[in-house]
């Protein structure tokens, strides 16, 4: 994941900015506890698309 990206890159829903998680290629709002994919390099900044994560997992 390029790091200018992420300087640019928000949340579709709030508009919140996104942390990455290499381990599980994915990019986390923290506000909206939402985890948006990335498939083959390209993230997937849809909201359909995006799984909902727990407290614990959004830190």
């Amino acid at each position: 994941m390029d790091h200018r990206l992420l300087e640019i890159v928000a949340c579709p829903v709030c508009k919140s900015k996104l942390t990455y998680d290499k381990d599980k290629q994915e990019l986390i709002c923290k506000a909206d506890r939402l985890a948006y994919p990335i498939k083959d390099g390209i993230p997937m900044l849809l909201e359909p698309e995006a799984r909902s994560i727990s407290m614990d997992e959004g830190r």
